[in-house]
């Protein structure tokens, strides 16, 4: 049975198949399924995009977190790297935070191209890594790391560039959600950060990194929300320090908002309560919602939003220009965006 590209072959106890797949043009090697009584799932999206097998030259990125099985990022990487014509694959890693400082230095020693990082890494990351890229320190947090060697002349230069590196390897840190969710909201929700009020949910990694870059492209009020009380009083306290024209403050505003963003993690899993108290804040005072979520499509959140009146979006396409940008990085090259839109779409939505 096929659905959606994806191909699900069920095999009754007491017997076995042999066979041979033709996915998007490509013969695939003949196998044989055990014998099993449930269905076997084969996702022919994530092998029919390459152009050859897996060998010895093949190199690897990942995306690091916990959890990690919603993950859209291979999709979306995996068909970018294919248009690149790249001999790359693209991996989602299930990570515990302690387990995160191993994991970055098993992937240098395994000469990884790079790195995506994502919940609950991006803060960690910040004092794991050998060096940090001027936007990891101006944003205050990681999502994507570079694998660089040094070479005979001394100069760095991403493995991913490199034919063989020879030289010792270094992690540098870099941070693309800033300038991915500033993009995202002014061509999803088509408002501009500029002069808005703003009310924020988190203060972690990607709720830092969003709040810095919005007070940065000079937003006049950011209203900041945590379940710890304490982190978003602190990184309010810090963007008046850094950008005094900003009004920062933590908890709810007492008037309508343009922008109204969620960062943190609820509404991934079923069952998530909403991440802010409607009672306090009321969905209809918020012009336009954002949920840095993409899977599920449409959260709680987002619902109770749309419901209330508000223009709404989710994550997605915070995700592909971050995700984009990291692939500019890895590769020195420009990496195609509307493929992996395409390719997202077609995985989340499709």
């Amino acid at each position: 049975m096929q659905r959606g590209g994806d191909v699900f072959v069920a095999v009754p106890k007491g017997s076995s198949v042999k066979m041979r797949l033709e996915l998007g043009g490509k013969n695939l090697p003949l196998f044989r399924l055990r014998p099993s009584p449930v269905a076997f799932y084969l996702p022919a999206r994530m092998s029919s995009v390459h152009p050859g097998p897996v060998g010895s030259r093949t190199r690897l990125v990942a995306v690091y977190g916990q959890p990690i099985h919603h993950s859209a990022s291979p999709a979306m990487q995996n068909a970018g790297i294919a248009a690149l014509g790249l001999d790359w694959r693209y991996l989602a890693c299930e990570v515990a935070p302690d387990d995160l400082r191993a994991a970055i230095a098993g992937a240098a020693a395994m000469h990884f191209v790079g790195l995506n990082l994502t919940v609950p890494h991006k803060l960690l990351a910040v004092d794991l890594v050998d060096v940090l890229d001027e936007s990891a320190r101006t944003w205050g947090a990681v999502n994507t790391i570079v694998f660089e060697a040094r070479e005979a002349d001394g100069e760095w230069r991403p493995l991913g560039q490199l034919e063989r590196p020879t030289g010792p390897v270094r992690s540098k840190g870099y941070n693309t959600d800033a300038d991915a969710i500033v993009r995202s909201l002014g061509e999803d929700l088509a408002i501009e950060p500029r002069g808005a009020r703003v009310l924020l949910l988190g203060a972690g990694g990607a709720a830092r990194a969003a709040a810095l870059r919005l007070a940065d492209e000079g937003v006049a009020e950011l209203w900041l929300v945590n379940r710890t009380a304490s982190k978003a009083e602190e990184l309010a306290a810090e963007i008046t320090e850094r950008f005094p024209a900003v009004h920062a403050a933590a908890g709810y505003p007492d008037s309508s908002v343009e922008i109204l963003l969620n960062a943190t993690s609820a509404g991934l899993k079923p069952g998530d309560p909403l991440p802010l108290d409607i009672e306090r804040f009321p969905l209809n005072g918020a012009d336009g919602v954002y949920d840095m979520i993409y899977r599920p499509h449409e959260t709680p959140l987002l619902a109770a939003a749309r419901a209330a009146g508000c223009s709404v979006s989710n994550g997605l396409g915070m995700l592909l220009h971050q995700g984009a940008a990291a692939l500019d990085l890895w590769s020195g090259r420009h990496a195609p965006r509307d493929v992996m839109r395409a390719a997202l779409e077609q995985e989340v939505y499709g």
